[in-house]
């Protein structure tokens, strides 16, 4: 499928069993890697991202048994982890390839770590100086991309490293190789990135003059990852704006990760008028989940705190949807980092919009969007730059036209979400 057409929706109605939650699928496979003994995973996701993962860990010594969505893991321990080839395969994602870099640096494996063109078009620079200043030998294509070939002979140096911008692949990096450390690995954040690796690994966490520091080292002891995987939040806000725009509609989403490090999109759409009501279930693991149920509503312009920015980065495409169909003028702004991800995202947003016949005006670190309820549009030709986000938001702003809309490359929802077109297809047939 390389294109795919979207018709308008009058309604969307129904319940949808979103996608596991592929940071904490793919967090979950390398930690029971780490845990001495067995580790039984429920709601294990099938997107491409996390089976390369657990394909990695496997070439890692684990013992990998799948039985359709629950996965167990025989996990070797720090000190059992032994590089079955040279290469491990990362695919398309960056989650792999850096937490996957802290561990090789910990365990002093020489392995190279590959990946897709799009993942080798990424810049490691932000993990690989850190890891030299603890030990590493790294070299990277053009000192910057994958193909990255990771040795240390030298014994691991502990540090205490002040997270420069608010990453959580940069922070579980740095604690990952911090784990085989006899001496702390302390990290220290001053604005709040997802925290799914401190809580699955039981990390100490303190604050102080309001930062906090996360340890790392040897003597702390890796726990089973035995848990049910909740549906990705990340997944559900696409239906959220979905649900918010198209009139008559009403979408229920169970047991959805809650993390408060995730949701500040709940937030923003609630600041913007959403119809929202979240039904909190009791907490399956160290993860809070809950159901959530939209309705249509008539939405308003927001314009985005800066310290929200890092807890929604991954939304904001579809956010930039719904504030095209708000009242008033939304501004995101101290995104930048959007010009980092499997596309240019600020560019790739900037051509939705312009699509759709919206009003904005595209920023080096965001966008401002004159947004308006009665955006009218026929169809659209939307290109998603192999960028799964993007390929869904089209998808999304297809629903508002008038006639059928093109996406092209649509098959990139599948990185994160390969039951996307079924179920906006199963929502709009209802």
């Amino acid at each position: 499928m390389s294109q795919q057409q979207v018709s308008p929706a009058k309604q969307l109605i129904g319940s949808i069993e979103l996608a596991p939650d592929k940071s904490i699928a793919q967090r979950a496979a390398i930690f029971s890697l780490l845990h001495e003994g067995t580790s039984t995973i429920e709601n294990f996701s099938p997107a491409q991202d996390p089976q390369s993962t657990l394909s990695c860990v496997a070439k890692l010594g684990a013992k990998v048994d799948v039985d359709q969505s629950i996965v167990r893991i025989e996990g070797v321990g720090r000190d059992g982890i032994k590089a079955e080839i040279n290469e491990l395969d990362c695919g398309n994602s960056g989650t792999a390839m850096r937490l996957l870099s802290g561990v090789l640096v910990g365990a002093g494996i020489p392995v190279t770590l590959i990946g897709d063109p799009s993942l080798s078009s990424r810049t490691m620079t932000r993990i690989i100086k850190p890891l030299e200043q603890m030990g590493a030998q790294i070299l990277a294509r053009n000192s910057a991309y994958a193909p990255l070939f990771i040795t240390r002979e030298d014994p691991l140096v502990p540090m205490d490293f002040r997270l420069p911008i608010p990453s959580a692949q940069l922070k579980s990096c740095i604690l990952l190789a911090g784990l085989f450390g006899e001496e702390p690995t302390r990290v220290i954040e001053s604005i709040p990135s997802r925290d799914h690796t401190e809580r699955l690994l039981q990390l100490p966490v303190s604050e102080l003059h309001g930062e906090r520091i996360i340890e790392a080292s040897r003597h702390l002891k890796i726990p089973a990852q035995n848990y049910r995987i909740p549906g990705d939040y990340s997944a559900a806000a696409f239906w959220l704006v979905a649900g918010s725009i198209v009139p008559n509609s009403e979408i229920q989403l169970p047991h959805v990760g809650l993390n408060p490090t995730r949701t500040a999109t709940l937030k923003i759409l609630q600041e913007m008028g959403a119809n929202i009501s979240i039904e909190t279930n009791s907490e399956s693991f160290a993860e809070p989940v809950g159901t959530l149920t939209v309705t249509s509503s008539a939405l308003k312009a927001f314009d985005i705190p800066v310290e929200w920015i890092p807890n929604a980065i991954d939304e904001l495409p579809i956010l930039a949807v719904a504030m095209a169909f708000a009242e008033g003028t939304s501004h995101i702004r101290g995104a930048e980092e959007l010009r980092h991800k499997e596309t240019d995202r600020i560019m790739a947003i900037a051509q939705l919009l312009q699509a759709i016949g919206a009003h904005f005006r595209e920023l080096p670190d965001g966008l401002e969007i004159i947004g308006n309820p009665n955006l009218e549009f026929e169809s659209a030709t939307f290109e998603s730059y192999h960028d799964h986000r993007i390929a869904m938001a089209s998808a999304v702003a297809s629903l508002r036209g008038s006639k059928r809309s093109l996406i092209h490359d649509a098959e990139a929802a599948a990185v994160s979400y390969p039951d996307f077109w079924t179920h906006l297809g199963a929502l709009s047939s209802n």
